[in-house]
């Protein structure tokens, strides 16, 4: 098992390597290679855009009679994913980068070339100011006064934002007491009109129900209790009594008033005190002589029409006694 890995070979004594024949490959032959497109392109068939890190099956060979420094340069052939067209691009070392050949354009160039061209201004100064020290002296004026002038726009710049970012606390804090107090009035207006919708509503409400039930009483806002007097209790009670005696005599009648019952009822006299003629009989007092004080009294009570039917009933008690005392 352990021959297995073994990397030596058996060389026989006669073996001599210059009798092995030597393949003749071409140079600018193409092998087939896996890789990523290095920039992003797109088609110059049907505008397809590729973009950077897509993989490929491409074709590399070398580049005749290119070199850089030694180092060859390497071509790749790859197919557009829609429209199979061939595009190519090739390595360039002295910029460590990619350059697009045909079959598509490159994307994102113009920061490319840019820098490129400041790269080249700058090799071209330097190569001025290697064999000219006036040139030197001029580049460096240049240099200073444009320092100069890009310092005094940013201090411009400065200044003009200062003053437009100029802030007036004071008027910030005016306008902020106004807003307070103009949302404090909304607040008790508000407040003001659901009090009076309430009351409104709870108007209408007792309207509703008073007119419902007439025999309800009225509701009345409540008082607070007044804290009565120890000896209060014994004035209230002949107030009671006086009010209840009240009540009972308008529903039916005074019965302990004597004065108006006075008049209902009259003595009998004797006989031996009533006027006699000269045979004895009793003679009786006619319409026109008159009639004792008493009985017109009674008579004239009589007549004065009563409220109440114990009144009526003495005025029928006193006619049957005086029908009997006839």
């Amino acid at each position: 098992m352990s021959e297995r890995k073994v990397l030596n070979k058996y060389y026989p004594p006669d073996f001599d390597p210059s009798k092995i024949p030597k393949l003749k490959l071409p140079k600018d032959r193409q092998y087939v290679v896996r890789l990523m497109a290095p920039f992003n392109m797109r088609c110059k068939t049907c505008g397809e855009y590729i973009y950077k890190g897509k993989k490929f099956n491409a074709r590399k060979e070398t580049v005749q009679n290119e070199l850089y420094l030694g180092l060859p340069i390497f071509r790749f052939y790859i197919k557009c994913t829609r429209c199979l067209a061939e595009i190519t691009f090739k390595t360039d070392p002295e910029n460590t980068d990619y350059t697009m050949e045909h079959g598509a354009t490159r994307n994102f160039q113009a920061e490319k070339l840019l820098e490129e061209e400041e790269k080249r201004v700058q090799k071209e100064r330097e190569d001025e100011e290697l064999n000219n020290p006036m040139k030197v002296l001029e580049n460096r004026t240049k240099d200073s006064k444009l320092e100069m002038e890009v310092l005094e726009n940013l201090q411009e710049l400065k200044e003009l934002n200062q003053r437009q970012a100029n802030v007036d606390f004071e008027a910030m804090l005016q306008q902020h007491r106004i807003s307070e107090e103009e949302k404090r009035q909304r607040e008790q207006e508000e407040d003001q009109r659901e009090m009076e919708a309430m009351m409104e509503q709870a108007r209408r409400r007792r309207l509703i129900e008073d007119s419902d039930s007439d025999e309800e009483p009225t509701l009345t806002p409540s008082q607070p209790p007044v804290q009565a007097e120890p000896t209060a209790i014994l004035e209230e009670v002949p107030q009671l009594k006086k009010q209840k005696l009240e009540s009972w005599e308008r529903s039916v009648g005074a019965l302990g008033n004597m004065s108006k019952l006075a008049g209902l009822v009259v003595a009998k006299k004797a006989a031996a005190q009533r006027p006699s003629n000269h045979n004895g009989h009793v003679v009786l007092p006619s319409p026109s002589t008159g009639l004792p004080q008493s009985l017109k009294e009674a008579n004239a009570s009589s007549r004065i029409p009563s409220a109440s039917s114990l009144s009526l009933l003495g005025a029928y008690s006193d006619s049957e006694d005086s029908s009997s005392s006839s």
